[in-house]
């Protein structure tokens, strides 16, 4: 499997191995240029505390996989979520025809086209984002997450959903419920 495979298919095999040739320190370094672990000053709230991520420095190579897979030692909230996708989205135009950018952008458009976030393709609005499921704690229920851009060449839009019960999969037929009433649509009909 390659890396554009892997996005369209959640491969956590293939994205721990990656977090595996991380040096100590570099998933924090890596992650605070895209706004995932800063207020996004976004909110009303954002001088009076907006919330932020938890974000635990990885003590091991097995702490930083889990980390970098969202398993342990990172909570983000959805708003953090979005200023993600929104500084992904122009980092891959900023660097259209760069072959790594060329690997996200399809990677995220197959995943939400074919992939496990296929569902947001329903909406009718070409689209590229990711699905996400998380767990409490053993026992619990599961919260169900879709981030993503649209339209997926050229994003005008961010979508970041939360499910606090629910699948990541439940999240993208959200996100497509949205764009199919969104103004996006009448555009690509």
């Amino acid at each position: 499997m390659d890396a554009q495979e892997a996005l369209a298919w959640s491969c956590n095999s293939y994205f721990a191995a990656v977090a595996g040739t991380l040096a100590p320190g570099e998933l924090r370094s890596l992650l605070a240029p895209t706004g995932l672990l800063a207020q996004t000053g976004l909110t009303r709230e954002a001088h009076d505390g907006e919330a932020t991520a938890e974000f635990r420095e990885p003590q091991t190579a097995d702490q930083t996989k889990l980390a970098l897979l969202g398993v342990e030692g990172i909570r983000v909230t959805p708003l953090e979520l979005a200023s993600a996708y929104r500084w992904l989205a122009m980092q891959l135009a900023a660097h259209a025809g760069n072959a790594a950018a060329e690997v996200v952008r399809l990677g995220l458009k197959d995943s939400a086209s074919v992939g496990m976030a296929g569902a947001a393709a329903l909406g009718g609005v070409p689209i590229a984002g990711k699905t996400g499921t998380a767990s409490v704690g053993p026992g619990t229920g599961t919260h169900g997450w879709f981030a993503g851009f649209a339209p997926a060449d050229h994003p005008s839009v961010v979508l970041a959903i939360y499910l606090p019960a629910g699948r990541g999969t439940d999240a993208a037929r959200v996100a497509a419920e949205l764009l199919a009433q969104s103004p996006l649509k009448a555009g690509h009909q």
